[in-house]
């Protein structure tokens, strides 16, 4: 069995996300998310269990998905559930850049043990970021086109309260 791990923060979770999952569930035995929290940000809009429980009803169906959390660096987390890679999307060139160092660190880490599979994000998915999906929200704009409507419905919640 191939298990490959999906880390990110995934707040929220987008469109451009759900596209890269289904890409690796497509071709692994396994895929298991694992939402993180990002330490280069202080704060997110949802949880880490509100994440997860997005995740989770999202693929509910899909046997071959496992949303999981923990603390600690991406290739430890990797190896603790025997995962043979890590998966990472791209968007663009500057996406690249930044997993080529990352792969290389998390190779030597590991020691050799865990790869990385960088997947890209179809074309409609390319400039689609959590980010920018919090921006448009926060100038009161449609998310419907970025998020699944899971995802819309709970990120309107939390802006109202």
């Amino acid at each position: 069995m191939t298990k490959v791990l999906y880390p990110g923060s995934f707040d929220p979770l987008t469109k451009g996300h759900m596209n890269i999952i289904k890409q690796a569930y497509e071709l692994f035995d396994e895929v298991i998310i694992a939402v993180l929290q990002n330490p280069l940000k202080t704060s997110g809009l949802l949880t880490i269990e509100e994440r997860m429980e997005i995740i989770k009803n999202i693929y509910q169906k899909t046997n071959n998905v496992k949303v999981i959390t923990a603390n600690g660096a991406a290739v430890d987390i990797a190896l603790l559930y025997e995962c043979k890679a890590i998966i990472r999307g791209l968007r663009s060139l500057s996406d690249y850049d930044y997993e080529v160092k990352l792969q290389q660190i998390n190779k030597e880490i590991s020691n050799n043990k865990v790869n990385t599979i960088c997947l890209f994000a179809d074309k409609e998915y390319q400039f689609v970021s959590s980010s920018m999906v919090k921006e448009i929200l926060n100038l009161n704009k449609d998310i419907s086109k970025y998020v699944d409507p899971i995802v819309k419905e709970k990120m309107l919640i939390k802006k109202r309260s």
